[in-house]
């Protein structure tokens, strides 16, 4: 297996609501299936795709019990700056995200907050200066 993460799959309460609360921090839908018997939106976030499904499709389809409660992973988020993850918190926010862990300065020198949007996701959105973010937004070590 590559060391590489091509696609993010997120289980959620319901598509279409999910799917707003992404546009409204500016991320654009690059194809959906919306129909009677199944909706998923897919975004592309540089090289990985980001999904959103029905939480209990996604749960079936994978043969995993869902316990409802958090999966013991959080989505980082990348920044060039402090006053950029400041200004994503407070969009996430404006979204209808609840900000778990307001921006600080860390420990290990760089600066962060976490959100959690509307189905229990939670987002760290950081800048380490100790990292690159490149002019495509990826980030390298």
């Amino acid at each position: 297996m590559r060391q590489r993460l091509s696609v993010i799959t997120l289980g959620v309460a319901d598509v279409r609501r999910a799917t707003a609360f992404y546009e409204a921090l500016g991320w654009r839908v690059d194809a959906a299936v919306d129909d009677e018997s199944d909706q998923i939106t897919f975004f592309q976030a540089g090289g990985v795709i980001v999904s959103l499904w029905d939480r209990a499709k996604l749960a079936a389809d994978g043969g995993v019990a869902d316990g409802g409660g958090w999966g013991g992973a959080t989505l980082g988020h990348n920044l060039g700056s402090p006053e950029e993850v400041d200004a994503v918190l407070a969009a996430a926010e404006a979204a209808g995200a609840t900000i778990t862990r307001p921006a600080r300065a860390m420990f290990w020198g760089g600066y962060s907050g976490v959100f959690v949007d509307p189905d229990g996701h939670p987002w760290e959105i950081a800048h380490n200066p100790a990292w690159t973010v490149n002019d495509d937004g990826s980030v390298t070590l």
